[in-house]
This record gives structure tokens, C-alpha cells and sequence, in this order.
């Protein structure tokens, strides 16, 4: 059950890691959901995310 709830967790990540105007605003958006997810390493996927993300 661990897994799915993680699984549907970061799927939220995707969701909100494109919120913000720019790049910055972007990785900072993505690496909070990350660490709310999967602690520091999900800050840093959801950093990365965040500022690849285009809009």
C-alpha cells in the first residue's frame, strides 16, 4: 500500500512541479512537492523537474 500511495504522491509531484513564471520559481515549486514526497531525493527529482518543465 506504501508503494501506491508513493506512486500517487509523486504523480501529484508532475502535477504542481510546473507552478511559477519562471525556471527559479519553477525548481523551487518542484522541490518542495519532492521533499513532502520523498524527502531529499524527491526534492532534488522534483527540482529538476520543475526547471525543465516549459511553459
Amino acid at each position: 500500500m506504501k508503494v501506491f500511495t508513493a506512486g500517487v504522491l509523486g504523480l501529484a509531484l508532475f502535477g504542481i512541479a510546473a507552478c511559477g513564471n519562471s525556471a527559479t520559481e519553477r525548481a523551487a515549486t518542484g522541490g518542495l512537492g519532492g521533499a513532502v514526497v520523498a524527502g531529499p531525493a524527491g526534492a532534488i527529482v522534483g527540482g529538476t523537474v520543475g526547471a525543465a518543465t516549459a511553459e
